[in-house]
């Protein structure tokens, strides 16, 4: 395969947080805590310039990774942000102390969309990180996307933030479809769709079809984070929530395009998915986005950890709870919808929480 191609296909699968590959040799090595590598000199915790993985200034991980970076500048730390640390990688960087990845060239569709929003890589380990709860508790277990790596047992817990995302589905109106049952025998124009793999292949098979199948009547899937190859879709199938990030703007966009009509999926369905995708039964309120005139009753996830490693000295793990808990004033002006909330901080499955940070949220009541 022909480098950029594959430089190309790396970018938009990190960018989409779906990056499983599970190939042999390093990607696949189980991290343990007696193979961490030593930092480089003038980098890294012991001199107050740690190195955070995160993901685009734009994106989820991101955003709160800039949170982190300001609530500690007051403590004296120079937080360094690895802004191209994202996908299915996240986790393992952080477990193993890897260098940040090489970014991809400019010459790609979508790496040219978010070029602005990917400053140079710090030239240090990553020490901790930002990425979903599913991926950390994924990869901690061994389980899903990190089955054949194996556990990940010295990933630790320091903060859980709330970050609500919600499953949409909406169609164009123009298309007659009012219901995804109409999908499998559809006869009109070959569907344009852009979906989230993992939404499809739960939410297809209920109405009697997959991607398989309505490929093969020509229906086209597109990447999401694609700005110029998903425009003007006829059917929609994603997470998203009111934020202008690579991930969810394709609601942002196309809401105010397109008379987009929102689907309300069946309650059997929803209950399904709340089960399997490991998400919260929710109602997605009105007003959300142009086109929603009603509540829809959907699932929905929320959870954005900021998390280390076992060999984080615990005093460093304690400064992380205490800035971020101390400044959670930058949540409400970052872009998105974040939010930290005593209640939930300290918890994100059964990921251990870090003795440093569980030491804070002690003393100041959050856990018993």
């Amino acid at each position: 395969m022909p480098w950029r191609r594959f430089a190309f296909l790396l970018f938009v699968m990190l960018l989409l947080g779906t990056f499983t590959w599970q190939g042999s040799g390093d990607a696949a090595r189980p991290a343990k805590q007696n193979q961490i590598p030593a930092q480089l000199p003038g980098i890294g915790i012991a001199a107050k310039r740690p190195v955070l993985g995160g993901a685009c200034k734009a994106c989820p991980w991101g955003v709160v990774a800039d949170v982190v970076k300001k609530a500690m500048q007051p403590y004296g730390y120079d937080v360094q942000v690895c802004y191209f640390c994202a996908g299915g990688y996240a986790p393992r960087i952080v477990a193993e102390a890897r260098m940040p990845p090489p970014l991809p060239s400019t010459e790609n569709e979508g790496m040219r969309s978010i070029a602005a929003l990917v400053p140079p890589q710090p030239n240090g380990r990553v020490d901790f990180g930002v990425t979903a709860a599913r991926n950390v508790i994924a990869a901690y277990h061994g389980t899903g996307a990190y089955q054949r790596d194996g556990p990940r047992p010295n990933l630790r817990l320091l903060a859980n933030i709330n970050s609500p995302v919600f499953l949409l589905v909406a169609v164009k109106r123009s298309t007659g479809i009012t219901d995804l049952s109409q999908l499998k025998n559809y006869k009109g124009a070959p569907l344009k769709i852009v979906a989230a793999d993992d939404l499809a292949n739960a939410i297809l098979p209920y109405y009697s079809t997959s991607i398989e199948a309505l490929k093969a009547a020509d229906a086209t899937f597109v990447m999401p984070a694609l700005p110029q190859s998903r425009a003007r879709p006829d059917v929609i199938i994603l997470h998203g929530n009111l934020a202008n990030s690579p991930e969810f703007n394709i609601w942002y966009d196309e809401s105010q395009h397109q008379d987009l009509l929102f689907l309300q999926l069946p309650d059997d369905l929803l209950d399904k998915l709340a089960r399997d995708l490991k998400m919260e039964r929710r109602e997605a309120p009105v007003g959300l986005l142009r086109g929603m005139d009603k509540p829809i009753q959907t699932v929905a996830r929320s959870g954005t950890l900021v998390y280390g490693r076992a060999d984080m000295p615990d005093g460093s793990a304690y400064l992380v709870a205490k800035a971020l808990d101390e400044h959670q004033d930058l949540f409400q002006w970052a872009m998105g919808e974040y939010s930290y909330s005593r209640y939930r901080v300290a918890k994100a499955g059964d990921v251990p929480l870090h003795p440093g940070a569980a030491r804070y949220y002690r003393e100041r009541g959050y856990l018993k």
